[in-house]
């Protein structure tokens, strides 16, 4: 699936499952709720906290998911073309960073 075919199938979904879009800054709230539990299996997966009984189900990906849904709600509801901002950005970091990862000591 390509990054328009998602805008298209969420935008499909939310208006016949989902019914409405909820509003931007609710879906703004939501976004920064699943970057949280994306952090907190993060964080106890590749980190030095354990994981709780209760947290013995999650699923990364899944979680992943509820970020990129939420996100792509959110470019739906204000005009943003995913694909072409994201070619933008990489033509902007490619440019801007040309040589500063290959001249930064840190990372040889």
């Amino acid at each position: 699936m390509t990054i328009e075919q998602a805008q298209i199938k969420v935008d499909e979904w939310i208006n016949t499952t989902g019914i409405r879009y909820f509003n931007e800054l609710t879906n703004t709230a939501m976004l920064m709720e699943e970057v949280g539990e994306v952090a907190r299996i993060m964080a106890r997966q590749y980190g030095e906290q354990s994981f709780k009984a209760s947290d013995k189900e999650v699923n990364l990906a899944d979680e992943m998911a509820d970020v990129l849904f939420v996100l792509i709600c959110l470019a739906n509801q204000t005009g943003v073309n995913l694909t072409e901002a994201l070619q933008k950005n990489l033509e902007k970091k490619t440019i801007r960073d040309a040589d500063r990862h290959a001249n930064n000591e840190k990372l040889k």
